[in-house]
């Protein structure tokens, strides 16, 4: 079969038609290489417009839309330091959501792989520990910490605080006690005050009869010198075969503001059988310095005369200092009427008077003679005018009756 050679026409017309095609790529290729990046090839660069009506439709607009928005009022951004707490639990429902995602998420995998333990070393787990109070309190501190970079603190937040502090401070203060809470009446408020507290020792000197304050036997910024009204006490030692007759071995005088005036020990006359340490707090290396009976008796006498005794049954100290003393000027604690209904005693010892009236613990071991001056005048003082009083009321009756006898 015989081939068909090509007219020499029409290879000639394929030649040129491929060599106008060359020349038109290359002629495309320089104008796409001189035209900017991103230029439309059928746009032809030009000046921007300068008239309104040269700006297109979208332009327009534009313009009028930012008009818009110049002339109404901007709303004003909320503030870092204001942002709401709502952020603060989105974030802790989003851990809280990833965690859980996650515990799921090796669930599957662990069912995936069959529950097949890999080959290899294991990391070391350990026991998760139970949470304590104090680690609470760690993590919630930390928490705040953390929430603190991103919320900053508000006043509200101290107030609470202090609510809570003093909710806390008055649950734990205890209540008071009651006179229902003192049932019993048999111990000293001394030991009571020690053990429970001063409120219940003022319940305790309540129940029995005892003044709620104490009282000072001595006024520091007061006179010091010889006043109307004196008080005096007497420490007595043993003499004789067993010890029972008394003689005076120590004399103490104070004023009405018990300011001690005088203090001296005495010369035994007679050989000391017992000297009563345990009550009388005589000492044998006292009585050696000790002055004179006679002296004594002297300096006593001068400074009681014209004025008015007070004691503690005084009979006794006046017996061993072998002095008297006008009666109408003796005031004698033990022997007053009001003092003996009050403690209900028919004779009161002076420690009974101090403790239920004055409120004050003495005599608890060695007595002081000073002490115990002190104790009676201000026994005397507080009951001076109705004291005295009675006194002016009863002389009257005296001088009448004395009339009569002669």
């Amino acid at each position: 079969m015989a081939t068909q050679e090509p007219k020499p026409g029409a290879k000639s017309r394929r030649e040129q038609t491929r060599k106008k095609n060359k020349k038109r790529f290359w002629k495309i290729g320089a104008r796409d290489a001189g035209r900017k990046p991103g230029q439309h090839p059928g746009l032809v660069v030009g000046p921007p417009p300068k008239a309104p009506e040269d700006f297109s439709r979208n332009w327009k607009a534009l313009q009028e839309l930012l008009k818009q928005k110049s002339q109404t009022p901007e709303k004003p951004q909320m503030d870092s330091k204001k942002q709401p707490k709502i952020t603060q639990q989105n974030r802790k429902e989003a851990s809280a959501k990833s965690k859980r995602d996650e515990k799921s998420r090796e669930r599957t995998d662990h069912g995936a792989n069959g529950g097949i333990v890999p080959s290899g070393p294991l990391p070391c787990k350990t026991p998760p520990v139970p949470p304590t109070k104090a680690g609470r309190a760690k993590d919630q501190k930390g928490a705040k910490k953390r929430l603190n970079g991103d919320v900053p603190w508000q006043p509200g937040d101290v107030k609470r605080k202090k609510q809570k502090t003093k909710e806390t401070s008055v649950a734990l203060a205890p209540a008071a006690p009651t006179e229902d809470d003192i049932w019993f009446d048999d111990v000293d408020p001394v030991d009571i005050e020690a053990a429970i507290g001063p409120e219940a020792a003022q319940i305790a000197k309540k129940r029995l009869g005892q003044s709620g304050n104490r009282v000072s036997l001595v006024k520091e910024q007061a006179f010091g010198g010889l006043t109307r009204a004196l008080a005096m006490d007497c420490e007595m030692v043993g003499v004789g075969p067993n010890g029972e007759e008394s003689i005076a071995a120590r004399v103490s005088i104070v004023n009405q503001f018990g300011k001690c005036l005088y203090d001296k020990y005495v010369k035994p006359t007679q050989p000391v059988t017992d000297y009563r340490t345990a009550v009388s707090g005589i000492r044998p290396e006292h009585l050696g310095q000790g002055e004179k009976l006679e002296v004594v008796q002297k300096e006593v006498a001068d400074m009681l005369k014209g004025r008015i005794l007070v004691g503690h049954a005084l009979h006794n100290d006046l017996k061993v200092l072998f002095l008297d003393h006008p009666k109408k000027q003796i005031r004698d604690t033990q022997k007053y009427k009001p003092f003996k209904t009050q403690v209900k005693s028919g004779r009161p010892s002076l420690k009974l008077l101090a403790e239920k009236i004055l409120g004050i613990q003495m005599q608890q071991a060695e007595h002081c003679s000073i002490q115990d001056a002190q104790a009676a005048m201000r026994l005397y003082i507080m009951v001076k005018k109705e004291w005295e009083s009675t006194a002016q009321d009863r002389r009257p009756q005296a001088i009448a009756l004395h009339d009569q006898d002669a």
